[in-house]
């Protein structure tokens, strides 16, 4: 599974569109991808399914998916028997925000990324049209290179892997554009928090509903189903 020539990176896959759209950005800059996907026993496990179909259209070497019940924490929404709120992206640090997620995958990407090779991690976070999750801020990202410099065997010999964030700066707009401009099928991937029981995006979650404003704003076809319009 080591990667002994070439260029070479883990993507971080949720199975969402932003995260597609990373890999997908990493592939047209000559990267060959392994994909990592963590099943944290997510409330909308249905990404999993999307992360695989993603992770096949990247034409990846590799696609880790690996168990980390983070419902043995809860404290949120997506991994606690809390209601996913269906009123509209509101202020402050929503419900749905997994305690220290980013950090936590990111540090098992990093992990992988050391064993397989690769010089780049790359993630699909943003911090323009985001729910307001602390871990997607420009400011975590730095702190969490600066970090990945010193917890590394490749960091201390001097060439330490680097995290690229390439939608940081990206509304859901122009995240949408890039799915469209890259010929990848925005279909393949899942944005839902709370999916219905025949497997519909429900429509009303913070998620969705960027979901669909990005689509409406890029002036594209959404192929999404979404249970209730947003």
């Amino acid at each position: 599974m080591v990667a002994h020539n070439g260029k070479f990176a883990v993507v971080l896959l949720s199975g969402g569109l932003d995260s597609m759209v990373a890999g997908g950005l990493a592939r047209e800059a000559g990267y060959r991808l392994f994909a990592l996907s963590i099943d944290y026993n997510q409330r909308h496990r249905l990404e999993l399914q999307a992360a695989a179909r993603v992770a096949s259209a990247l034409n990846a070497i590799s696609h880790i998916v690996l168990p980390l019940d983070l419902t043995a924490f809860g404290g949120s929404a997506l991994t606690a028997d809390i209601a996913v709120p269906k009123g509209g992206v509101g202020e402050g640090i929503p419900v749905t925000y997994v305690p220290a997620r980013n950090t936590i995958f990111l540090s098992l990407t990093l992990g992988l990324a050391e064993v397989v090779g690769a010089n780049d991690v790359f993630i699909g976070v943003n911090a323009l049209d985001y729910s307001g999750y602390p871990d997607c801020r420009p400011e975590f990202i730095d702190a969490f290179q600066k970090m990945a410099a010193l917890a590394t065997k490749a960091g201390v010999e001097g060439h330490p892997i680097r995290i690229n964030a390439p939608l940081q700066h990206m509304s859901k707009a122009d995240i949408v554009r890039e799915a469209d401009r890259l010929g990848l099928d925005a279909g393949l991937s899942w944005s839902c928090y709370d999916p219905t029981p025949d497997g519909s995006h429900c429509g009303l979650c913070d998620s969705c509903r960027l979901r669909s404003k990005g689509f409406v704003e890029a002036g594209l076809p959404d192929p999404t189903v979404y249970a209730k319009k947003p």
